[in-house]
């Protein structure tokens, strides 16, 4: 996979605001952890499984941010994983640590910010 191509549709697809294109990134059984679902749930949890879970914290925080546009600062590859560092929302800094599985979805993602 050449990461710096997946991390420019990655983007594409977020700055797209279409959440159907934004999941086909992702397996069903995906899992996130982010400092941005403590936010949004009070503290009580900071990691989602499943893409309907996922799905609907999503759909929430395109709702929120009607602006959004994520702007790519760099991409690097690992094994069978990338990491992206963008600006994000807010005016912060994110890293998205994203690992697939043997189709080449994302099963699990590991969100970083400043």
């Amino acid at each position: 996979m050449n990461h710096q191509k997946f991390a420019e549709e990655w983007i594409s697809a977020w700055n797209s605001h279409n959440l159907d294109r934004i999941l086909s990134h992702y397996s069903e059984d995906i899992e996130i952890s982010t400092p941005m679902i403590a936010m949004a749930t009070g503290g009580k949890e900071s990691t989602l499984k499943g893409k309907e879970a996922v799905r609907g914290y999503w759909q929430k925080a395109l709702d929120k941010f009607p602006d959004l546009d994520f702007k790519l600062i760099q991409s690097t590859a690992g094994v069978e994983s990338v990491a992206l560092f963008y600006q994000s929302i807010m005016d912060k800094y994110a890293v998205e640590v994203m690992f697939f599985n043997e189709e080449g979805k994302i099963n699990k993602m590991y969100a970083h910010y400043d």
